[in-house]
């Protein structure tokens, strides 16, 4: 009888944290909007369907990057499809697409957020030379896109058949589609439905959760026209970042130089994003607050992995070093079956060399090794961040998975924590706990009150008289945290979307950080 309880109680606790698991992953329904459609999904291609968008959150780690990337992006290709009446939700497609890697390039050389070649790029008025290239400019090339399926849409006069025509071109949609579809409204996604078709959806059910209000640590893609010639260690002076951070998110300057005429320059603003959480603290501020020994390692962890070597082809083997290991990057996402075979390598090797699970997906845009990791990293530390996992950490650092086990002597991921300082050279002393790394926070303190009661506060303390006035509202304040939105914050307190928005002076986009105090109205 006791045997059979702890059968019945071990099969509910599995149960349950699969039906747990499964709640947080979006479920393809049998009938969805898209564009100015109505998809009827046949159940067969909803199972489909469905295994794509699994895959998708399969790895919470690259999930979390491409997350990040989708934050700072996509409110940039919203305007641009916005400005050509192109339907918002084609902007999953720039996913699908590239991974929203600016300089990603496939096997067939189409290069960029969309994947254009320079033939078709040119068709659409992108420059692509040898000093520019425009399909690594995030806002040139997605209204080079949404020219290029708005011009498409009015032949075809449907947008599925438009999206598709995207990968197979115009005249092979044509030939494809014929004119079945043009004018309908009401389309089935069955077994016969372009694979393209379905892996967007997938791509658009995955991500669309996360896109109803965009959280992020603040972070946000500037845009500023400058004039050329010029470099960027100069503009890096001009606007407060560093080099490397300009080249980063300016791929569309072929040479790392801006040349003679108008651009527009990215950065990002609001965010140590590149640089490490500690780097833009004063070194007063960061001594006091942490040992040197734990406040070094986010700086490290900035700069790895560490890519050398002809960046330019860095999809293609014996071309660059990840951490001064022959290494490669992926151009799309796809199977390390498929991959290994396009980079001349032998799947079981390349999964060794990676320290891969079979079942791993290969992402557009990640680094890969084709040379055995070492057992040591460069740096002596390493410190977790949030969805990182030991796999992710060990490529990152081009270290062998059981040599970061064994040196931290954790075997799981459910093991990791946030802040956790893993060590990647000695290991752990027998019987120490790993160490746990809190990010400084600086201190201002008044030269006229004690810190523990800031101007704000005495603000608070006003005459009654004056604050309770029946024309004067209340405001309290709400600070956002991770996974919230307008909707929920809204309904918290009983508000509209619309006057909270308005209370706090957000625009149509509908943006909120993390951390950001909104006023909310109190009865």
């Amino acid at each position: 009888m006791k045997a059979l309880l702890r059968f019945q109680l071990l099969f509910f606790v599995l149960f349950s944290g699969t039906q747990l698991l499964q709640a947080q992953i979006p479920q393809v329904p049998l009938e969805m909007e898209f564009a100015d459609l109505t998809l009827k999904i046949h159940p067969q291609a909803q199972r489909e369907i469905q295994l794509d968008v699994d895959a998708l959150y399969r790895n919470a780690a690259y999930f979390k990057v491409k997350a990040e990337r989708i934050n700072l992006y996509l409110p940039l290709v919203e305007r641009e499809l916005r400005n050509q009446n192109i339907p918002d939700e084609i902007k999953y497609l720039v996913i699908q697409e590239s991974g929203l890697v600016p300089d990603a390039v496939s096997t067939s050389n189409a290069v960029g957020f969309w994947q254009f070649k320079q033939g078709t790029a040119e068709e659409v008025g992108l420059r692509v030379d040898g000093q520019v290239d425009e399909r690594k400019s995030i806002v040139a090339s997605s209204r080079g896109a949404a020219i290029y399926l708005k011009k498409h849409h009015a032949t075809l006069n449907n947008w599925m058949t438009a999206l598709v025509s995207y990968q197979m071109g115009l005249g092979g949609a044509k030939a494809y589609f014929g004119s079945q579809y043009a004018g309908q409204k009401v389309v089935t996604i069955d077994r016969n439905t372009h694979w393209y078709f379905k892996k967007y959806l997938a791509h658009k059910i995955a991500y669309q959760p996360s896109m109803a209000v965009l959280t992020s640590n603040s972070a946000r893609l500037t845009e500023v026209q400058i004039q050329g010639p010029n470099t960027f260690a100069a503009l890096a002076k001009q606007f407060g970042v560093s080099e490397a951070h300009l080249i980063e998110f300016n791929k569309w300057a072929v040479n790392g130089k801006v040349p003679a005429g108008s651009y527009t320059l990215f950065f990002v603003k609001g965010t140590g994003l590149l640089e490490g959480p500690v780097a833009n603290q004063s070194p007063a501020t960061t001594a006091q607050a942490a040992p040197a020994k734990t406040s070094a390692a986010p700086k490290a962890a900035s700069a790895y992995p560490k890519i050398t070597g002809n960046t330019m082809k860095a999809t293609q083997r014996k071309q660059i070093l990840v951490n001064n290991l022959e290494g490669v990057q992926a151009a799309a996402t796809t199977s390390a079956s498929v991959f290994s075979e396009e980079i001349g390598i032998r799947e079981k090797r390349f999964i060794k060399l990676n320290d891969l699970p079979e079942t791993e997906q290969i992402e557009a845009g990640a680094y890969y090794y084709t040379q055995r990791k070492r057992p040591n990293g460069e740096v002596a530390t390493h410190v977790v961040e949030a969805g990182e996992t030991l796999w992710s950490i060990s490529q990152k650092y081009g270290i062998r998975l059981a040599s970061l086990k064994s040196k931290n002597r954790i075997r799981k991921d459910s093991e990791l924590r946030p802040g956790m300082v893993l060590n990647l050279k000695e290991s752990l002393k027998r019987g120490a706990e790993i160490p746990t790394y809190s990010e400084p926070k600086p201190v201002v303190a008044s030269p006229t009150a004690p810190a523990a009661q800031p101007k704000v506060e005495q603000a608070q303390q006003a005459p009654p008289q004056k604050v309770q006035q029946p024309q004067t509202p209340s405001y309290s304040f709400h600070t956002v945290s991770a996974g919230e939105t307008l909707f929920s914050i809204s309904k918290r307190y009983g508000m509209s979307v619309e006057d909270l928005k308005q209370l706090n002076s957000i625009g149509a986009q509908n943006l909120i950080t993390i951390g950001q105090k909104l006023r909310i109205l109190t009865p």
